[in-house]
């Protein structure tokens, strides 16, 4: 009967869990379960996940019982759709970015491009990008610099104020965000939380 009442069970799939619930990221990763959102693991059952972290199946009945008190705990943000203003989102695009996606964007004639936020990476998000020929009806679209980016609602949310930047280094070229949102990122540099 319990186990009806749970929002995350056993059987709940990994990214399933940090795409609703991202304030499980943190506590399941000090449950040693640190590839949270990595290739390997997203579409795997939490029970699977912690099985192959070596995990009893106590533990693993402790951990989801651990995950539903920090779902109920932050339960009024799940409750009710938060108000977010869109009309002031903030996405700055510097000029060395602005100069690389035009230049994209001419070369494969497209519109603009598209910036997301998915689960994934070992520290629970990372960044989508690609070119895009138009923005969709729910999308923010930012302009600047004389390119247009189209972003869903909700990477918006988790994307405002942050800077788009084109970088070379001897590692490579691409572009980089700056996430003032972002409360931690892996050692690699490719995800956040």
């Amino acid at each position: 009967m319990e186990q009806k009442s749970l929002l995350i069970t056993k059987e709940t799939i990994i990214a399933d869990i940090v795409e609703k619930y991202p304030e499980t990221i943190e506590p399941l990763m000090e449950m040693g379960v640190h590839c949270v959102g990595c290739h390997v693991s997203p579409y795997e059952t939490l029970e699977g996940g912690f099985k192959g972290h070596g995990m009893t199946d106590e533990d693993i009945s402790e951990a989801v019982k651990k995950l539903n008190e920090v779902v109920a705990k932050n339960g009024s943000s799940h409750d009710k759709e938060e108000e977010f203003d869109f009309s002031k989102a903030k996405l700055d695009i510097t000029e060395k970015a602005a100069v690389k996606i035009k230049a994209l964007i001419g070369q494969e004639k497209m519109k603009g491009l598209r910036i997301s936020v998915v689960p994934g990476g070992c520290s629970g998000f990372k960044y989508g990008m690609e070119l895009d020929s138009k923005a969709k009806e729910t999308d923010v679209v930012v302009e600047e610099k004389g390119i247009k980016v189209f972003v869903d609602r909700k990477s918006m949310e988790r994307l405002d104020g942050s800077v788009v930047d084109y970088v070379e280094a001897l590692q490579g070229a691409g572009f980089k965000i700056e996430n003032p949102n972002s409360t931690k990122s892996c050692g690699c540099g490719n995800s956040f939380r």
